[in-house]
């Protein structure tokens, strides 16, 4: 009797350098291939998110040849029954490296379902890079040097002439999500990650270390979708890439991904709750109308406001432009920064807990190596520096399509600046600045917190 084996796709959707999938077929003669789908979250997330869900899936689905096991429920009911109806002799899966994804393996072990896990969707795994005395890294720089010492395994091919086994009707539960609404969001899954990282390889690398900052250009990759859902592995992607300059800056950003994975790894907590717990003592306003404004793009920055309108657009969002709308939500409108990653969740397709929490955290202040309380970001001079002729804000914003030049960063200075119905200005930004540096003045007077 052939010998079968689970292999459930969880934060990796491809064939390619999957580890975990290799080791399925080495033990088994035919696998079944299975993705389970929590409803619940899937209705806290939003649109954009199930739709790009839906089209990797499906995309996954047909490189498999329509064999894909999509059934919505309970994990360990689902694996449970799976297991015995098809008379599976194991089940396998990469590490999830994520704390919803651990406690549900948890919830497994608990229940006496055995995991046969090998690998996860990092280069090197969270906890392994380690300080001298054993201790985890709480500054990227160190973390990065030390990272690229221990290096990473080159990546591995897909499976050859693997055999699949056909799902029942009940156990096809594809999601049509991607029917719905229309979403102007990128193509998904294992092909389209491939060939956009090749394009950028050819077009867009050499430059990247400038680049990247200039929201109105094609500077990025826009490969953190791909990596969220695991539709490539960062060890491809490292592995094409050289020492120049352009290169050598994507390389830390990839390590600064697996630097966030880590830190949540040996700190749990930080998805949601400071990793510096005096900032919890700080002053912040409720969320209300000024929050409103900045989630639909109406606060009148204009370079805020373009950021804002990509992400409900898109989906996705200019890392640059991450970092400014953070500091306006935080600094100018003194909201803690939970509510703007809970938004940023809600849309985000590349929504990576611990990348979008401690990218949060970062601009906040209160992160690991963070970015000093004391940085603020001023709107106005980041859309001069990175978007000078308005290109980006031009592109989102069509109430300002008729300014040009310097006109378009302050058009409430301009006689016909707002004649299309853009809103003037929410805040004063000089004046909330000193009002959040104040508040810091709180807290470094009060006695400090006892750490989580």
């Amino acid at each position: 009797m052939a010998k079968r084996a689970i292999f459930w796709f969880r934060r990796d959707l491809r064939l390619a350098d999957n580890p975990a999938l290799l080791a399925a077929f080495d033990e088994a003669d035919e696998v079944i291939p299975l993705f389970i789908m929590d409803d619940e979250i899937a209705q806290r997330a939003g649109a954009h998110r199930r739709s790009y869900l839906a089209s990797s899936l499906k995309a996954l689905d047909e490189s498999i040849g329509g064999a894909l096991h999509v059934i919505s429920g309970d994990a360990v009911e689902i694996l449970s029954e799976l297991k015995n109806k098809y008379s599976a002799d194991s089940i396998h899966s990469a590490f999830p490296f994520a704390p919803y994804g651990n406690e549900l393996d948890a919830k497994l072990k608990k229940a006496g379902i055995e995991l046969t896990q090998l690998g996860s969707s990092y280069a090197v795994a969270p906890g392994r890079v380690l300080k001298d005395d054993g201790t985890p890294y709480r500054v990227y720089t160190p973390f990065y040097r030390a990272w690229s010492a221990h290096g990473w395994r080159k990546p591995v091919a897909a499976p050859k002439n693997p055999t699949w086994m056909t799902p029942a009707k009940n156990d096809r539960q594809l999601p049509d999500w991607d029917k719905g609404e229309k979403l102007d969001l990128q193509e998904a899954g294992e092909a389209a990650a491939i060939k956009r990282y090749k394009d950028f390889i050819k077009r867009a690398s050499n430059e990247y270390g400038d680049d990247r900052n200039i929201p109105g250009i094609e500077g990025t990759s826009r490969m953190s979708p791909h990596l969220r859902w695991g539709e490539i592995h960062p060890r491809t992607m490292l592995a094409v890439l050289g020492q120049n300059k352009g290169h050598e800056v994507y390389r830390k950003e990839i390590a600064w991904r697996e630097f966030y994975a880590d830190v949540l790894h040996n700190n749990p907590h930080t998805s949601r709750d400071y990793y510096d717990a005096k900032f919890k003592k700080m002053r912040y306003d409720k969320p209300g109308k000024k929050f409103e404004a900045w989630c639909e793009g109406r606060t009148g920055f204009p370079f805020v406001d373009a950021a804002m309108r990509q992400l409900v657009k898109e989906g996705w969002m200019h890392n640059r432009t991450r970092m400014v709308v953070a500091s306006f939500l935080v600094k100018d409108l003194h909201i803690e920064w939970q509510h703007g990653a809970n938004f940023f969740m809600k849309y985000l397709i590349d929504n990576d807990v611990a990348s979008n929490s401690h990218g949060w955290q970062w601009t906040a202040g209160c992160g690991t190596d963070a970015s000093p309380y004391y940085r603020v970001f001023n709107p106005i001079e980041q859309g001069r520096r990175f978007d000078p002729e308005g290109i980006y804000i031009k592109r989102f914003i069509p109430e300002l399509a008729h300014l040009s030049g310097e006109d378009i960063h302050e058009p409430w200075s301009v006689i016909d600046g707002l004649s299309k119905g853009y809103p003037e200005p929410i805040v004063d930004h000089a004046k909330e600045r000193l009002e959040s540096l104040a508040r810091l003045e709180e807290i470094k007077a009060a006695k400090p917190l006892k750490p989580n």
